[in-house]
């Protein structure tokens, strides 16, 4: 699977100094010949880092013919829209508001305050009746890594 053989080419690239902050999410090939290789960065990824690992993905593309003569290759980042999917992932989403969808069904949403190693702390904003009137009260919550199914962050404009 050319999947497979992606990963340690990049370990390897990612060892360079200008890469060392970047970090593999994940590699789709799909049945067109379409290999999407998606990467992230603790600095943001910018469009020439994806164009450098693009060619140097393609020598090894073209040198092994994995995928034969007719291809296309696509190296970028995940994109707002797709799920956070590696913890660390979350440090740079700090201050923005995210959905985190649990294991056990449910979801919260809030401002995401801090990522731990084991937990990551939202500030939700809730109303509760009082009395008569309805008060909205701000409560931190912190949530373990292991029970979040996915968390998606949440543009707003």
């Amino acid at each position: 699977m050319v999947e497979s053989k992606i990963r340690p080419l990049l370990d390897e690239k990612f060892q360079e100094d200008e890469f060392a902050d970047c970090f593999l999410i994940e590699v789709q090939l799909h049945a067109d010949n379409k290999l999407e290789v998606f990467i992230d960065s603790d600095t943001g990824v910018t469009f020439e880092k994806c164009q450098k690992i693009s060619r140097y993905l393609e020598q090894f593309l073209d040198e092994e013919g994995w995928l034969g003569d007719q291809y296309v290759l696509e190296v970028s980042s995940p994109g707002i829209a797709r799920p956070l999917k590696l913890r660390r992932q979350y440090p740079r989403n700090i201050g923005r508001r995210v959905e985190v969808s649990l294991n056990e069904g449910g979801s919260k949403e809030g401002i995401l305050l801090a990522v731990g190693e084991a937990d990551i702390t939202l500030e939700e904003k809730i109303r509760v009746k009082e009395g008569k009137r309805k008060k909205t009260q701000v409560l931190q919550t912190r949530i373990p890594f292991e029970d979040i199914k996915k968390t998606v962050v949440k543009v707003s404009f």
